[in-house]
Order: C-alpha cells, then structure tokens, then sequence
C-alpha cells in the first residue's frame, strides 16, 4: 500500500476516504472525493488516536493495516477465555450467525483459547461508492471468500503487468457455468455488477433466502458458477487511476495513445496496457475483425479496437480461453456496457436453447434481445465460446450513455441485471 498524506489524490486516497468512511470516521459519502483535503486528515488523526497509532496524519504501513478491514468487510479476532461467538459479536457489531457462517469448522459450544476467527462486519463487501481498480478487486475477493467460507477463489493466469486475473465458484451443481466482467477498460462498473450479485447470492444461500424470486440453495444445488469478474485490470487500473500519471505503464500507454488523438485518454480506453482490445482478439473469424477494423483505421495498438497481431496474443484472453476450455461451461455471459441489449448469436450459428434462454434473459432485465451489429460481430469471447461449443454464450451490453458510465447508475444497472444472472444460471440447467 502507498503511504500517502494530506495532499495526495488519487485511488489511494479514494480507497482510504472509503475505508475511513466505512468505519464511521468521515460523515458523508460525498467526501469520498479522492482528494487527501483537511477533512480526510482530520478523519486520518481521528482514527489514529482512537486506534492508539501515533497522530500524524500520515497514512502508512501501521494505519493501512488497520484500515484494510474496513475494505474487505471483515476483520481476525484471538479467542479469549469466557469467548462466545454472542459476546464476540457484539463486541464488534456483528451477529453470531455471520460468525458461524464465516467459520463452519468451529464449534461454538467449544471455543479453543488462542484460536483465530473471522468476524464479518455488517457491512456489504463491495461498494459501489468508489470506482474500480485490481487492488479493490482483490480485497473484495478476500473479503467474500472469508465472509461465505463455501466460496473458492484461486487465479486463472495474468494480465500484461502481473496482475492476478481472479477466477471465485459458487455452488455444487453438476452444471458449470461462468459469467465475466470488464474486458473492456472503461466498462470497470460491470465488474462492481457482478461482484455485487456474487455476494447477494451468497448471502441467500447462506441465510436460505431467495435471490430474483429464486430459492437460492435450490439454484445452486443445481449449477456451478464462476465468476471471472476482471478480465482487464492493468486497462482499467489505466482508466480509474490506480495506474498513476507519471509511472512508466501511464506513460506507455500515453504514447500509444497519440495513434488516436481523437480518442479522450484515459477515459476512452478500452484495450489491455499493450495497446490490444480483448474482446477482439479471440480466434473466431479473427482475421475477419482485423480487415474491418483496420479499414476504420485501426491498424496499430491504441485504445481501442485494435485486434492484437495475431488471436490470443494477449495473456488475458488465453487465460480465458484456457479456463472455459478446462471446464466446459454450458453458459456464458460476458458483461460489457452500453446500450441495455443482448446479443446472444454468432456467425448464424444458434446454439440449442440460446433464443429461448435470450428472450426470457431480456424478459426479466427489460434489455433488448438482438443480434451483432456486422462491425463488432467477430473475435469476440462470445464468439469463440459460441462456435467452439455451440451452447448459449451472451454479451450484456449494460446501462446507457458513454463510457465509463458513473457510478450513479449503478444500482439501476444491478436491478435489472440480479434477476438475469438469476434466471441464466436457472435455465442454463434445464433440458
């Protein structure tokens, strides 16, 4: 973690403001502003005395300790003599019952004098206050996997700078299936989209409620997901920030930008660090893709719509090729932005059910149900997915206006999008 101070800006001090905020030391959503202004070192100095750290304003390694469970939603307590999961609970505003769940291999009747628990707060572990980045990513994993211990994240491959392509699995079922997120830099809200259902699911199974009119413990006997929920971090470290202006990956990056003048830097990024879009760049007519986008211009890294220099050139989309490819999966959804519609075809081919399935996917979101516009229709995962298995594989275009969409829509985008991923994971199993 960066040590920072008053003056800083950036994800760093975005990641601290909702950190502080969360653990009740800024007052108002609106100071998260990722601005380190006297509000936040106030809120800094105030942290610091309450945890008994030296008060000097200066967030480093002993204050972001302390602050990190406010961002992965849960924090390790010793047992104690005289210890119950009731006192333990409310020593730390929680309930038993999220203890238990955290930690299904303790008895509670037979606590053990010096063992570690997870004690989960009671807040949601994704926020959707603050924009996306790896490292937010990363806590919100940790954070889900310990809080819903039948979760298992495990890393699939990664990206161009080392960064960790995070793969989490839910539930028993015989049916697999995955859904993904942000293969495109500046549509970083759809990874906060699934993760957010990913943790709503998680919280029905456990608590033996409903998700989308669905009993979530009947779904999930019944399906295996996977959710793949950052297929492009270093792009949208880019686009967020958390790359910073001045290190060598910005300036890099930078510089190919000027390919495309016309295209707003960061904003407009959508491919991965090296300059290629991802979701152009697997081997389904790809050499197709490469004519119509260099006839647009698109002939070198960039941006945006460059298709690489040859399929699965890029670490990301292999690493996608190679875990739907060790497991089959009888559904895919890929998550993108924007438009509110699903394409769900590829090349003429119709998988079995894949219309079927699509129209009542667009039933429950209100999206529109449509084929590939032809300029967009290759080199897709979808399209790879579709004609190497021939089962239902679709892109949701999410949300409305020009990307990055703000975080404002965001929960309109999970209303309509909860009972979709419901429904294509209840679907997908049915013959």
């Amino acid at each position: 973690m960066e040590t920072i101070s008053y003056g800083s800006q950036g994800a760093y001090v975005t990641a601290l403001q909702l950190a502080l905020y969360r653990a009740g030391f800024l007052a108002q959503q609106t100071e998260i502003d990722g601005i380190f202004g006297m509000n936040t070192q106030n809120a800094v100095l105030r942290f610091q005395r309450f945890y008994r750290l030296v008060p000097d304003g200066i967030v480093g390694p002993e204050t972001w300790n302390l602050l990190v469970p406010f961002l992965t939603g849960y924090t390790t307590h010793t047992i104690v003599s005289g210890d119950t999961f009731y006192k333990i609970a409310k020593q730390y505003g929680t309930t038993p019952a999220a203890i238990a769940i955290s930690n299904p291999a303790v008895n509670p009747y037979n606590l053990v004098i010096g063992r570690s628990l997870v004690v989960p707060f009671l807040i949601p572990v994704v926020s959707a206050l603050v924009p996306m980045n790896s490292m937010l990513c990363a806590f919100y994993i940790d954070g889900l996997v310990k809080r819903y211990a039948f979760l298992r994240s495990s890393i699939i491959g990664q990206s161009v700078l080392g960064r960790p392509l995070w793969r989490v699995r839910i539930g028993q079922g015989d049916v697999k299936m995955a859904y993904n997120a942000a293969h495109h830099a500046n549509e970083w809200i759809t990874t906060l989209v699934v993760l957010r259902y990913l943790e709503n699911l998680a919280k029905s199974y456990a608590y033996g409620e409903n998700i989308a009119q669905r009993a979530a413990q009947e779904l999930l006997s019944r399906v295996t997901l996977d959710f793949i929920p950052l297929v492009n971090p270093d792009g949208v470290d880019l686009v967020t920030g958390f790359i910073a202006p001045g290190t060598r990956p910005y300036q890099n990056a930078q510089i190919l930008a000027t390919n495309y003048p016309a295209i707003p830097f960061p904003a407009g990024w959508k491919a991965n660090i090296a300059g290629t879009d991802l979701n152009l760049n697997y081997p389904a007519s790809w050499e197709l893709a490469r004519d119509i986008k260099y006839a647009q211009g698109y002939t070198m890294p960039g941006p945006r719509d460059f298709v690489g220099p040859y399929p699965l050139s890029e670490p990301e989309s292999r690493a996608m090729v190679n875990i739907t490819n060790q497991n089959g999966y009888q559904l895919t959804l890929s998550y993108h932005t924007q438009g509110e519609v699903i394409f769900w075809k590829y090349d003429g081919l119709e998988p079995p059910r894949a219309l079927e399935i699509g129209r009542r996917l667009a039933a429950v979101s209100g999206y529109a149900l449509e084929e590939t516009p032809p300029e967009s229709a290759n080199a897709g995962y979808k399209d790879w997915y579709i004609l190497n298995f021939n089962k239902p594989g679709y892109t949701i275009e999410a949300g409305l206006g020009v990307n990055p969409l703000p975080l404002s829509q965001f929960e309109a985008i999970y209303q309509d999008n909860e009972p979709l991923m419901t429904e294509a994971a209840w679907l997908g199993t049915e013959k």
